[in-house]
């Protein structure tokens, strides 16, 4: 299912955090001896003699340099031949210059900066360990989602029950699912009824009841009765498949804020190697001047070492530049926000399909709502029973309805069925275009339909019934009167239900400043009545579904950023016209494939999460690089002035790195709910 290639990826990701790590222990093994060799050196002694110490900083720093980090320096090289610079150029060329001192402090009077070359290197190699492993969290929230499917199935081949591989599983095979087990693969039930815990994929905690008939989703855990489903999907084209491609999907596609952080690097770069050749000239020329300096801070600086050399203290100033303005953090800012969001979204059963979606949805100004199956139900339910005899009433209609294939008709079944009660047999059905449907049953003349009807039929309707029937059709009710043997016997109001979180969702959009539509192509009083129901502040009615992409077109040139919320292939092309579209879960695979985000539970209270998501999102994001920017904003001039030890900006460079991976796993802990 899926998972061949995924888990070739996952293999290919654990053996890069494998190779990052060897790395960096070795680096440390060899730098380890390079540090305590100095702390000697920086007491004022030199152990066993000056020549042996500079020779062994060479010795010890070259499998670092050039081994360990030979990827780096090869990034670097490529870059340079390519008259590009990466951040890479900037470790290559701090570490090499550091490198080289060890040379010329053999044939110079030049301070010895071999060992500060591997202990940067190794730094370096650390933090890329811990920005590898924190790229392979990407990874894993996949590798999570891989592992909520079920590994084998259990078919009935033959008239027997086989367990396969999941792999085997092919479309209409019959499944068997008892207590406990994981449901394979999507499906639909053809026998049994039980409580499924669909939370993996909605995110809701309560299990929901399915039976006969009802679709179900694989990966999904069957709680109580066995149950016999048949595959409708296998493989690539599975829910949980479509979840792990949205995530990969969102986890590989940059935010806009993104794209300008890249062309602010591509600058940023460049100009730190004007600035570095800038501090070594300036050293050169005004050695004394910058010298004054690094004695004043030598006081609350402890590293700060004044005296070098004048060609000592340029290149000691020049490698802390190019070492601290390394802008490593800024290529962890987004990507690591962005891998804990989609993380944190597909557990909340909301999947964002691209970083554009993340950026956009928290200014949405505006949430356009298609009604049938989005703000309501999408499937119409009796709401009332108006007779002195309710339970026979709905035993006649639905017994005459059972002849008709109307979706209304179903309704009073499905009502009939729920409440067990048994169908009588009926002659002589007719249905009447427009107006209704009449038989006999038991010997007596059934009507079912509108006044119209009625008055054809000689039945009579007295105004206090008229009054009952107006008061239900302003309540957007659909009323079928039922005549008996010539006379009224009663009105059924059917009704396509609101959901019941649209009324919270909408005011909880409400208190965000989000301003809230329905697009529906019913006539007026019904949307109006939806909308008085749920609380929506405007109606867009009687819109036909090659309008709705002009009626979203109105709302973005009136209000800016919109939002839209639909099931059907009718939504499609307004979704796709919306800045942002979010698809119901439970709609169509059209709506789902056009929108930008897409809300598996169908409740529409996924929009507030989802914004919620965004919010919390785009704000690490924005935390993140203004961290990684205003450190190296504020630490090049220290190291400028020869302020900073190059191991030291290494060290810094290092845990702004790691800041950054910390607070972008911070948004794990966001509510919400």
């Amino acid at each position: 299912m899926f998972s061949k290639k995924n888990n070739i990826s996952l293999s290919k990701d654990e053996r890069k955090v494998k190779t990052a790590g060897f790395k960096m222990w070795v680096a440390w093994a060899f730098t380890a001896p390079i540090i305590i060799w100095m702390l000697f050196e920086m007491s004022g002694r030199v152990w066993p003699n000056r020549l042996v110490f500079n020779l062994g900083m060479i010795v010890l720093s070259t499998p670092v340099m050039f081994w360990l980090g030979k990827s780096t320096l090869r990034s670097a090289w490529i870059a340079i031949s390519h008259k590009n610079a990466n951040m890479d150029v900037l470790i290559a060329l701090g570490t090499v210059v550091s490198y080289l001192t060890g040379f010329a402090s053999l044939f110079l009077s030049l301070a010895n900066y071999a060992g500060v070359a591997g202990m940067i290197m190794a730094f370096h190699l650390t933090g890329r360990y811990v920005e590898i492993k924190a790229k392979g969290r990407a990874s894993q929230a996949i590798k999570k989602l891989l592992e909520l499917g079920a590994k084998t199935a259990k078919i009935i081949v033959d008239g027997e029950e086989k367990e396969v591989p999941i792999e085997e599983v092919k479309l209409n095979d019959i499944m068997i699912v008892r207590p406990g087990e994981k449901i394979p693969t999507d499906g639909k039930i053809i026998e049994g009824e039980s409580a499924i815990d669909e939370s993996m994929a909605t995110g809701e905690s309560m299990p929901v009841q399915r039976k006969a008939g009802d679709e179900v989703i694989g990966a999904t855990v069957n709680q109580k009765g066995m149950l016999k489903i048949k595959a409708t999907k296998v493989g690539k084209d599975t829910f949980l498949s479509q979840v792990i491609k949205m995530v990969e999907e969102l986890q590989g596609s940059k935010v806009p804020i993104q794209e300008f952080a890249d062309k602010v690097t591509s600058y940023f770069v460049p100009s730190v190697l004007g600035i570095a050749a800038l501090t070594f000239i300036l050293w050169i020329i005004f050695p004394n001047s910058l010298g004054a300096i690094t004695v004043w801070a030598q006081n609350f600086l402890p590293w700060v070492t004044p005296g070098l050399g004048i060609l000592t203290a340029a290149i000691f100033a020049t490698v802390a530049v190019l070492v601290i303005a390394c802008p490593c953090a800024l290529g962890l800012a987004t990507p690591t926000a962005l891998m804990v969001g989609s993380g944190l979204g597909a557990e909340h059963g909301i999947l964002i399909r691209s970083g554009e979606a993340i950026q956009t949805m928290k200014d949405l100004k505006v949430v356009v709502f298609d009604k049938t199956g989005t703000i309501t139900k999408g499937k119409p339910e009796v709401t009332e029973i108006i007779g002195e005899q309710k339970r026979e009433l709905l035993q006649i209609a639905a017994s005459l309805e059972n002849a008709s294939e109307h979706p209304i008709g179903q309704a009073v079944i499905s009502k009939a069925k729920e409440k067990r009660i048994e169908l009588l047999d009926i002659n002589n059905f007719e249905s009447i275009t427009g107006h209704g449907i009449k038989g006999d049953i038991g010997g007596r003349k059934i009507l079912i339909g509108n006044e119209s009807l009625m008055r054809q039929f000689n039945i009579g309707i007295n105004s206090d019934t008229k009054q009952i029937k107006e008061k239900l059709e302003d309540e957007a009710k659909t009323v079928m009167l039922v005549g008996i043997g010539g006379k009224l016997a009663g009105m059924i109001a059917v009704a396509d239900t609101v959901k019941e979180d649209s009324a919270g969702a909408i005011a909880e959009l409400k208190k965000m400043n989000v301003k809230t539509v329905i697009i529906t192509g019913d006539n007026k009083r019904t949307g109006e009545a939806i909308a008085k129901k749920v609380g929506v502040d405007e109606v867009l009615a009687e819109v036909l579904p090659e309008q709705k992409v002009k009626e979203v077109q109105k709302l973005q040139e009136k209000y800016g950023i919109v939002g839209m919320v639909g099931d059907g292939i009718n939504d499609a092309p307004a979704l796709k016209q919306a800045n942002v579209g979010i698809a119901i879960g439970t709609g169509t695979d059209i709506a789902i494939e056009a929108a930008d985000v897409t809300l598996v539970s169908g409740k529409i209270s996924g929009v507030i999460r989802a914004i919620k998501l965004s919010r919390a999102t785009f704000k690490k994001i924005k935390q993140n690089l203004y961290w990684a920017f205003g450190y190296n904003i504020a630490a090049v001039p220290l190291a400028m002035m020869g302020l900073l030890h190059p191991v030291i900006a290494e060290i810094a460079m290092a845990t702004s790195s790691i800041s950054v991976i910390a607070n972008a796993n911070s948004l794990r802990k966001v509510k919400l709910d």
